[in-house]
């Protein structure tokens, strides 16, 4: 069984025990978060599917830590203008593992 959910704008394919990295959480590390925004279920030969979410569906994540992304560098220069600048960003990220995906 698996499902895709959307966490943060993104779209995340998950399965029960899966550990995956979205955007940033406000949850304490070690609660539980109940992730409603599920957009399909798949389980056997049942496909389920929503318009654009399923009603009544919620997949559990567990949160295991709050972290932050790769360094991404962001440099602009203008030749012969004596003008650039640089500009460093890291995303605030949370791991969170899939407990369950209840229909």
């Amino acid at each position: 069984m698996y499902a895709v959910i959307e966490v943060g704008g993104k779209q995340h394919s998950v399965k029960k025990g899966e550990t995956i990295i979205v955007e940033k959480q406000e949850a304490e590390e070690g609660k539980d978060i109940a992730l409603d925004k599920v957009l399909l279920i798949v389980s056997d030969d049942k496909i389920e599917i929503g318009q654009p979410y399923l009603k009544g569906a919620s997949v559990t994540a567990c949160v295991l830590k709050h972290i932050k992304g790769e360094k991404v560098v962001s440099f602009k220069y203008r030749r012969r203008k004596a003008s650039h600048w640089k500009k460093g960003h890291r995303q605030k990220l949370t791991r969170i593992q899939i407990k369950d995906i209840k229909n």
